[in-house]
């Protein structure tokens, strides 16, 4: 049996820049982090020849061409796996909710697909791989940031150019400033589940006039990350945290809705500096950066669960092998 364990991410910056209609373009660039929630993938030989998967659904079939998921159906043509496997998985945070899900879900069983057939494969590469699967293959219009902030964990900043090749850069806070950005940076779900790819969509449509304000988004990732770089974690931080949440809305339609935007305000009244949704919009988790004394009046101000969270220093990996 094999288990991997992949971590979920938040997006802090630049994204959007990472979709191909964009960074084709101009080139674009995201700072991300993963977090300390994860997707399990356990693969194990079957006695027979038949192919089993267990996810909300259990699919038995004969032939992987008949698995109705796609992206385990994608995964075991890409291993070169044919039958004779069960494979399930568990996540600690539902699917829809802005933190990366499915591409960490492709990294994750395409990590223990190799393992179980015995090959070693880079983090990059379960990245590129996991590109290949969901944007060229199954062309889904997504970008790239999940699959290589799932494939790398940690905090880091990604650069994606026209030519296709992915930069990564590693993040690192001294413990004065991993503390502090363990403590102001808060989460909350909203409740709001929805998929992504409609929101994606549309934002493809309009990206060839939005341009200029994917421009700057990806000018704010490079800005944090030069400041976390020099300065360290601080009200830099919140306010490009902020601005981009205003760039970001003006990308689509369905980004944003009431209940989000009166969420959002009353957090920022109650005296968060700066905050985002995240993931494509439409629902999810709402990132906000409050100074301590303030996080009580916010978490009664906005009535959502919170989530604690850190960052994962380790990417997707295999925790069983045996």
């Amino acid at each position: 049996m094999i288990i991997t364990k992949t971590p979920l991410r938040i997006s802090f910056a630049g994204g959007g820049t990472d979709l191909p209609d964009y960074y084709r373009v101009n080139g674009g660039a995201v700072v991300s982090a993963g977090i300390n929630k994860y997707i399990y993938i356990t693969v194990n030989p079957k006695f027979d020849n038949k192919i089993r998967v267990s996810y909300s659904n259990t699919e038995i079939v004969d032939e992987v061409q008949e698995l109705n998921h796609e992206l385990v159906r994608e995964c075991l043509q890409m291993v070169g796996i044919h039958g004779g496997i069960e494979i399930t998985s568990i996540a600690d945070i539902p699917s829809g909710t802005g933190l990366g899900s499915s591409s960490t879900f492709t990294v994750g069983l395409l990590n223990a697909l190799y393992s179980h057939v015995g090959e070693r494969v880079s983090a990059h590469e379960l990245a590129e791989k996991a590109c290949e699967i969901e944007i060229n293959v199954l062309k889904h219009p997504i970008g790239k940031q999940d699959q290589f902030a799932a494939a790398y964990g940690g905090m880091n900043y990604f650069e994606f150019h026209k030519d296709e090749s992915v930069l990564q850069e590693r993040i690192f806070l001294d413990d004065t400033n991993a503390r502090k950005m363990r403590q102001k940076l808060v989460l909350f779900y909203t409740g709001m589940t929805r998929s992504a790819d409609s929101v994606l969509q549309e934002q493809k449509k309009n990206t060839a006039s939005r341009l200029e304000v994917l421009d700057e988004m990806k000018h704010q990732a490079e800005k944090m990350h030069h400041d976390l770089i020099s300065e360290g974690f601080g009200e830099s931080f919140a306010s490009t945290l902020h601005q981009g949440w205003i760039y970001k809305q003006s990308l689509a339609s369905t980004i944003t809705n009431d209940q989000i935007s009166q969420y959002y305000q009353a957090a920022m009244d109650a005296g968060a500096k700066g905050g985002k949704l995240l993931g494509a919009g439409g629902g999810g988790f709402l990132l906000f950066y409050c100074d301590e004394q303030n996080q009580e009046a916010l978490e009664k101000a906005i009535g959502l669960r919170r989530v604690e969270f850190h960052v994962s220093l380790s990417g997707t990996r295999v925790i069983f092998n045996g």
